[in-house]
């Protein structure tokens, strides 16, 4: 299924992860234009010469503000103008709370909710200067179920305060045309999964708690979120939509 970004550029941080990559290649599509953000330039680099003229790589670590000041105004320049933006960057946080030290605890705040922050700050007023925008945020099902797939105490956490910025600035960005959703997928095969992948047991484990039994591809989640990021969702903000197989079914 194809969304309409014809003439949109849209920044895309966790570019060259499973998720990221995959709706980068749907905005493309599409026929948009990507800002590609990695880590390292040489993960964005290699995902760039992937995808084609259309793809742009930056890189910055999305919980240090000044880098992420920085590579944004880098964008605006190289862009002119930015009608998207998508939080895919994240990390997870497995350990139990008996085992939670504060370093890792701050970290997972860090790059989870300060980040999707320092992004949203930095693109804030250009939205609000040029008539609006779209923000989608990635979250995950860890905040409505309280952890337990992957994701642990600091992770559910990290989300949990994720969702509820994405229905502040939603709430905060209406009157402005800021447009602010979140997607909260369940088990997806990246690589940020591939651990679990190679233990048979935690694998089956996982698995039984999703209805439709089996975990999903990026590019499943990716739709979710394109749909968000376009148009096509012209009357819906604040939502914190689940891509989860059936795990979360809120009433």
């Amino acid at each position: 299924m194809r969304y309409d970004y014809d003439g949109k550029n849209v920044i895309v941080t966790g570019a060259t992860g499973g998720i990221g990559k995959e709706v980068a290649k749907g905005i493309i599509a599409g026929g948009g234009s990507v800002a590609l953000i990695g880590l390292t330039l040489d993960e964005a680099n290699k995902v760039a010469a992937e995808l084609g003229e259309h793809a742009h790589p930056y890189a910055m670590d999305q919980s240090n503000r000044d880098a992420v000041d920085a590579a944004f105004q880098q964008i605006l320049d190289d862009f002119g103008r930015i009608d998207v933006l998508i939080n895919v960057a994240g990390i997870i946080s497995a350990k139990s709370f008996d085992e939670l030290l504060p370093a890792e605890w701050d970290r997972t705040l860090a790059v989870n909710l300060t980040g999707p922050f320092n992004t949203v700050h930095a693109i804030w007023e250009h939205f609000k200067n040029n008539g609006g925008g779209r923000i989608v945020n990635v979250s995950s099902v860890a905040d409505k179920i309280g952890g337990g797939l992957l994701g642990t105490t600091a992770y559910a956490s990290s989300k949990a305060g994720l969702n509820g910025f994405t229905k502040a600035i939603a709430k905060e960005g209406a009157k402005y045309g800021i447009y602010a959703n979140a997607v909260c997928p369940s088990f997806t095969h990246t690589g940020m999964t591939a651990a679990l992948e190679a233990d048979p047991q935690k694998r089956q484990r996982v698995l039984s708690m999703i209805p439709i039994g089996r975990g999903a591809a990026p590019a499943e989640i990716a739709q979710m979120i394109l749909f968000f990021g376009c148009d096509a969702a012209s009357f819906i903000t604040g939502e914190i939509g689940d891509c989860d197989g059936g795990i979360v079914m809120d009433g």
